[in-house]
């Protein structure tokens, strides 16, 4: 009875702590600002998850059998979103042109990441058929899932945000800075090509 804690951490870090479109705009938000820059967007897109956990938790899927184009619409429209970040990766440049000032997301760029993210309405999906006993209460359930998707959050995703700024010290400016970006969209657009196969 209850949620399976213990193997559902392991899966959660396994997926929270894995390239997949969140990290990889952590990872270029980090290179292209700096890490303490970064942080807002950081807590933004931690956060976000949970606006997806919570209306799951309560019965949201049960939606996919009434309206079932719904999800199909949300499937592609988020693919969509996605390539559009990674687009926006691939033309990155991380050391600004002189003379422009950009400003770096902040915390509601940030919460729209993990809406919007297919690998994440995956995981969660999963999360609850897989590791949430069926005789569960949605509350304990919810809060167990969302408690322990945004600790392990919390760790991965400063992680993968300083990532991008050191790497950023290392090419910023140089010829490989450009396939870097390129590598890091193309790496994007493929996990989410993973989740829609």
């Amino acid at each position: 009875m209850g949620v399976a804690v213990a193997q559902f951490a392991i899966f959660a870090a396994s997926q929270v702590g894995t390239p997949g479109p969140a990290n990889m705009a952590l990872l270029a938000t980090g290179a292209r600002f700096g890490f303490v820059a970064a942080l807002p967007f950081v807590a933004g897109v931690a956060l976000g998850k949970q606006l997806i956990i919570w209306p799951i938790g309560f019965g949201l899927m049960g939606l996919a059998d009434t309206v079932p184009w719904l999800f199909v619409a949300l499937k592609w429209i988020s693919a969509a979103y996605i390539c559009w970040l990674a687009w926006k990766v691939a033309n990155l440049r991380l050391s600004p042109e002189s003379g422009v000032t950009e400003q770096p997301p902040g915390f509601i760029a940030g919460l729209w990441v993990h809406p919007l993210n297919p690998k994440a309405w995956a995981m969660i999906v999963t999360g609850f058929t897989s590791f949430v006993s069926p005789d569960t209460e949605p509350l304990q359930a919810t809060a167990t899932i969302a408690i322990c998707l945004l600790t392990t959050q919390a760790i991965f995703h400063p992680i993968w945000t300083y990532g991008g700024d050191r790497i950023a010290q290392l090419v910023a400016g140089k010829p490989a800075e450009r396939y870097l970006m390129r590598t890091l969209a193309a790496l994007t657009v493929a996990s989410v090509l993973v989740v829609l196969i």
